[in-house]
């Protein structure tokens, strides 16, 4: 599945790196060359402030790029007459469902996406800040672009309250920097707040959706947990991937990929 040609997401997508392009902006120019000129933590802040910018846009782009599961096609138009016979009990019976719209079986959990027109394994909901759908194989980059966002947007407060309660005495104090610093200073303020807890929502959420095994669809859908026993760390690093807990922090592929590679339409049809 390519890029995901919906105008509302395409909108979203440029809105969250301007986002953040003016957060670097700001941070960069108004902040720490402003007030941290003449101490050794300026060229710290930079590469730290940086770092997460780089990061955060690394796991936002594979989110956005990333196949999230997509079921794919019958090469075959697919003969349904037969689907209440004996010959596909094992099929009900292991919750493979049919979707009428793709016209295709589809495995447990699999959900049809009306913006994407496809079914998406383990589909939780589509995420127009990402312009495509959050599903088993785009989740943990969601979860880290989430959990990026919330570290930009409380390092950005922290910066700006510092500056405020220790101004730098040697920096230039004309009008003109001065309040343009302190107007930029105000609106990087109360967009870091405003997307921070936005994105904090999104983020619980997640977490929940992820330690209770239990998708947005199927919340809604009131069907429960989907593996109620399952251990919370096993149902996180199925997400997150089998390595060590320490690279689940960093954008890149260490999900298990032997389970991800399972044909979907392995079975006669």
């Amino acid at each position: 599945m390519g890029f995901v040609k919906d105008p509302c997401g395409i909108v979203c997508v440029l809105v969250t790196y301007l986002a953040v392009i003016y957060a670097d902006y700001v941070v960069t120019r108004w902040i720490i060359l402003q007030t941290m000129q003449n101490s050794l933590w300026a060229p710290f802040h930079v590469v730290a402030f940086n770092t997460i910018v780089f990061l955060l846009s690394m796991a936002h782009l594979k989110a956005v790029l990333l196949d999230p599961g997509t079921v794919p096609l019958p090469q075959t138009r697919i003969d349904f007459s037969d689907l209440h016979s004996e010959r596909n009990y094992n099929r009900e019976h292991e919750e493979w469902t049919v979707c009428t719209r793709c016209e295709t079986y589809r495995p447990p959990r699999a959900h049809h996406c009306r913006i994407c027109k496809r079914c998406i394994r383990r589909m939780d909901h589509h995420c127009p800040w990402i312009n495509n759908c959050v599903g088993e194989r785009n989740q943990k980059y969601f979860l880290q672009f989430l959990m990026y966002v919330c570290a930009l947007a409380l390092y950005s407060i922290f910066l700006i309250i510092a500056s405020w309660v220790y101004p730098c005495e040697n920096c230039s104090t004309t009008v003109p920097e001065t309040q343009s610093r302190m107007l930029h200073s105000v609106l990087l303020l109360l967009e870091s707040a405003l997307f921070g807890l936005f994105v904090i929502a999104i983020m619980v959420d997640q977490m929940h959706a992820i330690l209770y095994d239990e998708t947005a669809v199927e919340a809604v859908q009131q069907k429960g947990p989907y593996r109620s026993h399952r251990p919370k760390m096993a149902l996180l690093a199925e997400v997150c991937g089998r390595g060590h807990p320490a690279m689940w922090l960093f954008p890149c592929a260490t999900l298990n990929r032997k389970h991800h590679d399972v044909p979907l339409l392995s079975h006669d049809v």
